[in-house]
């Protein structure tokens, strides 16, 4: 089930570090005299002029054709209603980051204190200069109808109203794909609509453009059906009288194909799902209660098509499946408007897309083996990373086949080269992680619970359903934690190895212990000492099976937490060397860094051996590793023991692992610049797409090489995993932060489900 978030976790999450979720960020040089005098005066004047003479231009020499507007009065926000548009900016915020992550597509959120609909079209209007498109937001009815339509008759640029369209378009795809599945035809179905809103309105309005009938559909608002003895409905509902007499929704799905609901939650029955027609198709999308739950649903028939607006059951319906690839595509013709016939290209290309097949990548991020086009599979799911590639060329095609594109593309193929770039190969792969943990969550001991970061972290991967903690350490003391600071950990276990209670667990890992150590000098009396230090008792735990992974080494120094490792678990079959690797979350896409923190200066049979086991674990994320061995020398250029270690090291993978796309020895920046080593080195297996896992000479390059990296340039660091130990035992960098620990323990949960 989805966890409810706690208050002071929402909170603490929008005012940490810098508040607010978007910052703006410079795109040009800046460093010297000249990059300010070109930045600024005098020379910003050559683009003002250019623009001046031809308005076209300011696409050319500003962020306007990337940036769009999320405006709002803050009068229907989600599901608190008219807050106010300090209190909706939050919102405003969170579309503008979803924006960006999922489409690369800027956004200033504009908070607008007013509802006078002269006013807040006349503000929008003449901000039109400064912005691509505009995505309207939280606005109540009916004035949210009024806006839209005059804005998109009064400026030049795209604008959508995401509350009335967004789902309208993501739940349209779903309806055809179910419709599909069932063998019924949209113009023949009997579809009940429960609400009667923007949403409810834009939804039947787009079903009708898809081919459904009018008059096949009963609409139901607070007061029942919606029908012409009625006094109280606006023009926007008269369009939806119904000539049949019915007066409540449980009389108006009896014998219905579809169910559309958009209102509140745990309005309909079972007995009302049974009632329906052969094949029922059920929307139920208020959120975050649908109108009846998943399980009641599909328990009540098994013929069911189900949807719900929520991620933890299947066919989830999520406007991120569409505002951010449609205004991308909008954007990248420079499209006028967001019209009918884009909307509906939308629909197809997310309908279409559902029915191919589904990337590995998906696969792993929801814990499935093979998902594929069905009942439980009728729209794609939001990790897709060919969403972006999909609808945006949809869209934007569509633009300009209904002629209201300004820049038409002709390379079809560049074009969506182009959208992949955008936000970084498989850059979701931490998103991948966490949902793939959260399908099979195990058991993990957190070996350093008297400190507030894991308790925090441990707090989250409860409730997030990612694992189940275990927590090691002073009973009093974690729990005087755990009060002082407001958390809720409920009945999570606490052990404290020193405690009488586990006297037996003591003398059962002892055993176990000096039965592995007896002939490597430790004795009895040694190895009950040594069960007595969390770290030796959490990797005990998981070798005798009481748990299935362990954290640790948040305030212990490295060595210290390895060794138990080693001593308890051991190495896989066949591994004489384990190794640490971290993975980079860049602009580029993940990178994956070995040795980190184990091996000081390998040979180079410890090197083929690092670089294999790293291969094998970049696979596991189902990514292609693309491996370079870094040094100071290019393929023989220099001489020096660091550089021939790793290129004799690349000769003997290349030989052993014909298939494995590894080069080198090769300079870092190089094996990234894949037109420089075109141009140099075309023999190069990296000339294609460059690399995305580096192998290093000794672990002073690599741990500063890492640390650079996320210290300098901001990268989001995971690690270090270790690699060839039998069982998941994972080490924390000494100071890790909450994220890093929820990330490890993901990870850790993964390697055990696989184990």
């Amino acid at each position: 089930m989805e966890k409810k978030i706690r208050r002071e976790d929402a909170l603490e999450y929008h005012a940490k570090g810098r508040p607010g979720k978007i910052e703006v960020v410079p795109t040009k040089e800046y460093n010297t005299q000249r990059d300010l005098t070109l930045a600024y005066s005098p020379g910003v004047a050559e683009p003002c002029l250019a623009i001046a003479e031809n308005i076209e231009d300011v696409y050319k020499y500003t962020a306007k054709g990337n940036l769009v507007a999320v405006i709002s009065n803050g009068s229907a926000v989600l599901g608190l209603g008219d807050i106010g548009p300090e209190a909706g900016k939050p919102v405003m915020e969170g579309k503008g980051l979803l924006f960006k992550i999922y489409a690369d597509i800027d956004v200033f959120d504009i908070e607008l204190n007013t509802k006078n609909v002269d006013e807040f079209v006349r503000t929008v209007k003449i901000l039109e200069p400064t912005f691509g498109g505009v995505n309207l937001e939280d606005i109540k009815a009916p004035e949210c109808f009024e806006i839209e339509e005059r804005l998109k008759r009064e400026l030049n640029i795209p604008v959508m109203h995401d509350d009335q369209h967004g789902t309208a378009i993501i739940s349209a795809a779903a309806l055809l794909n179910a419709l599909e599945l069932t063998g019924k035809k949209i113009e023949d179905v009997k579809i009940v609509v429960n609400g009667a809103g923007a949403s409810a309105i834009s939804c039947s309005k787009l079903y009708i453009s898809l081919g459904a009938k009018v008059e096949n559909f009963v609409m139901c608002d607070s007061k029942g059906v919606i029908r012409a003895d009625r006094n109280d409905l606006d023009e926007r509902k008269s369009q939806f009288i119904t000539s049949r007499d019915l007066h409540t929704l449980e009389e108006a799905m009896v014998g219905a194909d579809v169910f559309i609901g958009l209102s509140k939650g745990n309005v309909v029955t079972p007995d009302m799902v049974r009632s329906m027609a052969k094949d029922a198709i059920v929307f139920a999308m208020a959120n975050p209660t649908p109108e009846i739950s998943y399980p009641d649903a599909t328990a009540a028939r098994e013929d069911i098509i189900m949807a719900t607006g929520r991620s933890d059951y299947p066919n989830q319906v999520n406007n991120v499946l569409g505002f951010p690839f449609i205004f991308r595509g909008a954007l990248d013709v420079r499209a006028t408007e967001i019209n009918e016939a884009m909307k509906l290209a939308a629909v197809h290309a997310l309908a279409d897309l559902a029915k191919k097949s589904v990337p590995d990548l998906v696969n792993l991020a929801y814990g499935e083996s093979n998902l594929m086009f069905g009942r439980q599979y009728i729209i794609p799911k939001p990790v897709d990373p060919r969403l972006l590639t999909t609808v945006a060329p949809a869209v934007a095609k569509a633009a300009m086949d209904s002629g209201v594109a300004r820049q038409p593309i002709t390379d079809w193929e560049a074009y969506e080269h182009q959208l992949a770039r955008r936000l970084g190969q498989d850059n979701q792969i931490s998103r991948v992680i966490l949902n793939k943990a959260k399908s099979d969550p195990k058991r993990v001991v957190f070996a350093d619970a008297e400190n507030l970061k894991v308790l925090k972290a441990a707090q989250q991967v409860r409730d997030e359903g990612i694992a189940f903690p275990i927590l090691l350490g002073e009973v009093s003391r974690i729990r005087s934690i755990i009060t002082e600071n407001n958390l809720d950990l409920g009945n999570v276990p606490i052990l404290d190895p020193r405690a009488p209670e586990q006297d037996e667990l003591i003398q059962k890992f002892s055993a176990i212990y000096y039965e592995k150590r007896q002939r490597k000098g430790v004795n009895a009396t040694e190895a009950t000492k040594q069960m007595y230090y969390r770290n030796y008792f959490g990797v005990m735990m998981v070798e005798a099976g009481e748990a299935d992974a362990v954290i640790s080494g948040l305030t212990r120094n490295y060595p210290d937490t390895i060794r138990p490792a080693l001593q308890v678990i051991g190495k896989e079959a066949g591994v004489k060397k384990v190794a640490g690797m971290y993975i980079l979350l860049t602009k580029r896409g993940p990178l994956f860094f070995s040795d980190t923190t184990v091996n000081f200066n390998p040979t180079v049979d410890e090197i083929v051996e690092i670089t294999e086991l790293t291969a094998r674990a970049v696979e596991r994320f189902n990514i292609k590793p693309r491996i370079a061995l870094v040094s100071y020398s290019n393929f023989g250029s220099a001489k020096g023991d660091d550089a021939v270690k790793m290129n004799q090291a690349v000769e003997i993978l290349q030989r052993k692992h014909p298939d494995l796309i590894v080069d080198g020895e090769i300079q870092a920046h190089l094996a990234f610049n894949t037109d420089l080593l075109k141009l140099n080195h075309p023999f190069s297996k990296l000339v294609d797409e460059g690399a995305n896992t580096l192998i290093f000479p000794n672990l002073a390059a690599s741990n500063i090489a890492y640390n650079l990296l996320t210290e300098s340039a901001g990268n989001d660091a995971i690690g270090p995993i270790l690699l060839g130990l039998r069982k998941p035992v994972y080490v924390l960098q000494l100071g890790s932060s909450e994220r890093e620990i929820v990330n490890m323990v993901a990870i850790a949960v993964v390697e055990a489900q696989g184990k």
